[in-house]
């Protein structure tokens, strides 16, 4: 087993809440092991321009409470060619590097994995998304947070909705996953919760608008998420506005507002143990997989296996949520 003396953490994909906690977990758990840390700006982007620096305990100071991330990112099409690939891999020997955690979503491992086959350097991945759609892991860092994020969104949308005798269709962000729609849609007692992992009935939904308007509950919320087939928030409202003209009937998109913001304790905890957690993994050889949490224990997931869950969501969800909205 080679062992490991210089690690690299980075960034990569759609930012999420906690990820600065993931970093910060490295950063420290590699000074602890005597490893020299160093951060890559900007994800793959940063491997191929050679954006690399040292990192120390105090250059991880004071970030755990932020949103974002400190290492910033962005999508690197260059990382797709095997010369781009290859220029990375020089730039990370110049410092030594001989390890990398990598801290995205699927698209990110998928890079991860092609980069670790080819050159050699082992590489480790941290679920960091907000869509909660990784294989491997009960939660990823940022979902909780952006969950939370639209549940005091959609309560106050329910003030307003509540004052005016409203129908609010309320987007939140999901483009190949609903959990987000179905954990707030729950949490916020949304009449309707329509996910991309449904097949999306409108009639069954006007159905219920009309049945609503008969006993006077004027008060309705429909959360989307943005991947539904349907065609989202706006194309939903059409429908309702074709077919019941008499609803007030508004749309909010949250977007990106879900994305930012200081995480929650649940996500900052995942991050800490999870970041802690790959670190060990490179120094123990056990390289190439995704760090996730199964039942509150550490599960190891091969990179090429922890790629973007296409789940079927249990019916049981949604006799939860048509009971509890009756």
């Amino acid at each position: 087993m080679k062992k490991v003396n210089n690690i690299a953490v980075l960034t990569s994909g759609g930012d999420a809440p906690g990820m600065n906690a993931a970093v910060r977990a490295v950063v420290r758990t590699g000074n602890y092991h005597g490893l020299n840390v160093y951060g890559v700006m900007y994800g793959y982007r940063g491997m191929l321009t050679g954006d690399i620096f040292p990192m120390e305990s105090k250059s991880v100071a004071n970030i755990i409470q932020r949103g974002g991330t400190i290492l910033k990112t962005a999508r690197c099409k260059e990382f797709y060619e095997a010369a781009g690939r290859k220029k990375a891999y020089e730039n990370l020997k110049k410092f030594g590097i001989d390890g990398l955690v990598v801290i995205g979503g699927d698209g990110s491992f998928k890079g991860a994995q092609k980069f670790s086959q080819e050159f050699d350097i082992p590489c480790i991945g941290l679920p960091g998304t907000i869509d909660k759609d990784i294989a491997g892991t009960d939660f990823t860092i940022g979902f909780d947070t952006a969950v939370n994020t639209a549940v005091e969104a959609i309560d106050k949308i329910r003030d307003t909705a509540d004052a005016h005798d409203r129908l609010f269709i309320i987007e939140v962000m999901g483009r190949d996953a609903g959990y987000i729609a179905l954990h707030s849609g729950i949490a916020t007692g949304a009449e309707h919760i329509l996910i991309p992992e449904r097949k999306t009935d409108i009639d069954d939904v006007i159905d219920q608008l009309l049945a609503n308007e008969r006993r006077s509950k004027m008060v309705n919320l429909i959360v989307v998420a943005e991947g539904d087939e349907f065609g989202g928030a706006n194309e939903v409202a059409r429908h309702v506005k074709e077919r019941m003209p008499q609803l007030d009937t508004r749309v909010c998109i949250l977007g990106h507002i879900q994305r930012g913001g200081s995480p929650t304790c649940i996500d900052r905890l995942i991050a800490s143990r999870m970041g802690y957690a790959a670190v060990d993994a490179l120094i123990e050889g056990n390289n190439n997989v995704m760090i996730g949490i199964v039942n509150n224990k550490i599960q190891y997931t091969p990179l090429d296996k922890a790629v973007k869950a296409k789940q079927k969501i249990d019916a049981e969800w949604f006799k939860i949520v048509k009971i509890l909205a009756s």
